[in-house]
């Protein structure tokens, strides 16, 4: 198995650090390619979204087959902590690529570890929200359904570790994750933001008529949060408490306009956010209005005004050209990929 002998920051790059317009730019070069580090997958594709535990252990990545894997380091590797589906078979699902198998597997998206107990909850886009202890295992389905209405594609996810709620998305109440592309080229605008209460197990409909909802992020002190709103290419702030009344306010407001569709949203530990731009290359053919465009912007990181202050250019190579999460973690970013048969890695100069 093809794997990265230790998983730690490479000592050399793929990328290198510029400067352009005020905005720090970590660019890619093809001819660069022997030198990427990359953290290969068993057999499975998709590692959607990113965790690291409460010891600042991992990556855990949810894969293709219904899993949620951690890392272990060399030799171990990768083994299997936590599935959400209670109907699982190993013998249909395990090692599982085929998207029809989805809905008995189960397809983990967003991860997050609740930083105080150690749990780990999970945006299974057939089974809902779940948990797991931190000793993994079969997870428990918390909720799947709202004010009556089914679940249909559960996405991503965020914790308040002051209060235990969970915050995620619903993309759409009529499509699922596998029809995907008929949900944004349908103009589908069923996604809903949510917001689950550990305490009394209540699920709260924050928001209704969102046109493919996907990445979701608190602030760091919890007084908004933001939700990636993929069709539209904006990226849009709820309000849950100002410093005054503590009265939340649901309606959106745009925190930022995009040149591509948004997928999931990372804050890292100084409150910055790190954002996801997945694919669609072809859309971009010039922007020069923008001050940090590039020509294949896949990631670029705001900070809590909205102001882009560096940008991940995938220069048009492979190894980025389907990114669906940037978690900055220990002084990498760890990249995450819908449709990749492994994790990224790049070394920041900080």
């Amino acid at each position: 198995m093809n794997i990265m002998k230790k998983l730690s920051c490479p000592s050399f790059f793929l990328f290198f650090i510029i400067f352009l317009n005020s905005v720090n730019v970590i660019s890619a070069d093809d001819h660069q390619l022997q030198n990427y580090q990359q953290v290969m997958l068993p057999g499975v594709v998709g590692p959607e979204s990113i965790a690291f535990d409460c010891h600042g252990k991992g990556p855990y990545v949810g894969v293709s087959d219904g899993r949620i894997l951690k890392w272990q380091g060399p030799p171990l590797g990768w083994v299997e902590f936590a599935i959400t589906s209670s109907n699982r078979q190993r013998k249909l699902c395990d090692g599982s690529t085929d998207s029809r198998m989805e809905p008995i597997c189960g397809r983990p998206l967003g991860l997050k570890f609740n930083e105080k107990t150690c749990q780990l909850y999970i945006a299974d886009a057939y089974f809902g929200l779940l948990v797991v202890g931190p000793n993994g295992g079969q997870a428990l389905k918390l909720v799947a359904s709202a004010e009556g209405v089914p679940f249909r594609f559960t996405n991503a996810l965020d914790i308040d570790t002051n209060t235990g709620h969970v915050y995620f998305t619903d993309t759409s109440t009529v499509f699922q994750r596998r029809d995907y592309l008929l949900a944004m080229m349908g103009g589908d605008k069923t996604g809903r933001l949510l917001k689950y209460d550990p305490r009394s197990k209540k699920v709260t409909v924050m928001h209704k008529g969102l046109a493919f909802p996907n990445g979701v992020a608190l602030s760091k002190n919890n007084s908004f949060i933001l939700v990636a709103e993929s069709t539209t290419m904006q990226i849009l702030r709820f309000w849950l408490h100002d410093d005054q009344n503590m009265t939340a306010s649901y309606t959106p407001e745009v925190f930022a306009q995009l040149v591509r569709f948004p997928d999931n949203i990372k804050r890292n530990h100084r409150g910055e956010f790190w954002l996801a731009l997945n694919s669609a290359r072809w859309m971009i053919k010039k922007a020069d209005s923008v001050p940090w465009f590039t020509e294949d912007p896949v990631g670029l990181k705001f900070d809590e005004m909205g102001k882009v202050v560096m940008m991940l250019d995938g220069k048009g190579g492979e190894a980025l050209e389907s990114v669906s999460e940037v978690e900055e973690h220990g002084g990498c970013l760890y990249m995450g990929s819908s449709i990749k048969p492994y994790v990224g890695i790049i070394k920041l100069n900080t």
